[in-house]
């Protein structure tokens, strides 16, 4: 417990965002499908929804603290492919479809089952659904990895900001969850309401989890 208390303080003196680290890799996989049209669940002060309007033609983002998504919006206040809404999941527009859905440490603030099974209604055919989530330990094999992800922590916090920080940056300063779901929650859910989604342990205390929607019948 020590050693974690030494790694948070850390971390408060060199903050770098684990979710950030995996905006590029989002991204990707949005591209990689021929996304256009892009919902952003939870998408805080703008940080992926900014990466996000590099490749897609629209940007729908998503984000239910007033204040953080007053931040946002007028972050893309000249940009009209970038919408931001100030609502939570359930307060999206339940008539339309997106090419693509992402939710980054978001997934584990909603209940899993009926999320992944209104994820799965809000793509389009052919669509894709981008998950880099929080998970609660359990096992060898979750140790292992948590030990990794500290040893490799420091390094990439003095890559990315080796200055000392007087206070996180706006973006760090969201409300935290602890996730109540392992790896294998997760897995059987998605087998479930998702079936064929890849789900991968990352470091740093995530898991990313893919699901492509099925065409529609007679596309190549």
């Amino acid at each position: 417990m020590a050693s974690l208390s030494r790694l948070d303080r850390f971390h408060q003196r060199h903050p770098w965002s684990h979710n950030d680290h995996y905006g590029p890799w989002v991204v990707r996989q949005v591209t990689a499908a021929g996304a256009r049209h892009v919902l952003d669940v939870g998408c805080g002060t703008g940080n992926l929804s900014a990466l996000l309007r590099r490749r897609a033609a629209t940007v729908t983002g998503l984000e239910p603290d007033r204040r953080t998504a007053r931040a946002a919006a007028e972050r893309f206040a000249d940009d009209p492919s970038v919408d931001i809404v100030e609502a939570d999941f359930a307060g999206r527009d339940t008539q339309r479809r997106w090419d693509a859905v992402t939710l980054v440490a978001v997934l584990h603030h909603l209940p899993l089952v009926p999320t992944l099974r209104e994820l799965r209604g809000c793509l389009s055919p052919g669509g894709r659904l981008v998950v880099v989530g929080c998970y609660r330990e359990a096992g060898r094999v979750d140790l292992l990895t948590s030990l990794l992800s500290a040893l490799a922590h420091p390094v990439m916090a003095l890559v990315k900001h080796p200055a000392r920080a007087a206070v996180p940056p706006a973006h760090m300063t969201a409300p935290t969850r602890e996730p109540l779901e392992t790896v294998d929650d997760i897995r059987a859910a998605a087998a479930r309401e998702l079936p064929g989604a890849r789900i991968r342990r990352r470091l740093f205390w995530r898991y990313t989890l893919v699901y492509d929607a099925p065409a529609e019948p007679g596309t190549a």
